[in-house]
């Protein structure tokens, strides 16, 4: 599947601009990782477009991402994208195995908690440290969405520490800080 045709089936399916800009976060954020690790940057953007975009027709646990992973196989494509966006829930009892379904679990949460910092530091993802995140994640009333285990537990899945994962994570935002209503 080609990073055009992921898109086409987002926006087919999502129509929320928000959740739109969440899986263009988690794109960047994939294709950084991919890039880093010398792997095939089209197919973990595809994985990081792609994974939650059922949520906003089928939001239930019951039906999220499972709904999405029958489309996908309906349309026939690949087995190793399928897997990845039903490994990077948790609820889905999918044990995740390669690096790419570690890097979509650690990219999800992760993305999203960093925007939500920079969105109280100006709205300017360089204003968003690991200590900030660190900060913000202790106190439970800001961006109460997030299970702060999940991101601590993405960092470990990739092997690599936490500062680390979150200046990654800043880093593959500022390249599309406009496209998220963000300065770099």
């Amino acid at each position: 599947m080609t990073r055009e045709e992921a898109w086409q089936l987002l926006c087919e399916y999502t129509q929320s601009e928000n959740l739109r800009k969440h899986a263009l976060a988690v794109e960047a954020c994939m294709r950084h990782y991919a890039r880093l690790y010398g792997e095939d940057e089209e197919l973990w953007g595809v994985v990081g477009l792609l994974h939650d975009f059922d949520y906003e027709r089928y939001p239930s646990l019951e039906e999220h991402p499972f709904r999405g992973m029958e489309i996908l196989r309906e349309r026939g494509v690949s087995e190793t994208i399928i897997r990845a966006v039903g490994a990077h829930a948790n609820h889905t009892g999918i044990p995740r195995e390669s690096l790419l379904e570690k890097a979509i679990f650690a990219c999800d949460e992760m993305s999203g908690f960093v925007i939500a910092v920079a969105l109280v530091k100006g709205r300017t993802l360089s204003a968003v440290t690991p200590e900030s995140v660190r900060k913000r994640m202790k106190e439970k009333s800001f961006a109460r969405g997030v299970n702060r285990d999940d991101l601590i537990q993405g960092a470990e899945e990739l092997g690599i520490p936490f500062d680390e994962h979150v200046e990654h994570v800043v880093k593959a935002l500022q390249a599309i800080a406009p496209q998220l209503g963000l300065n770099p």
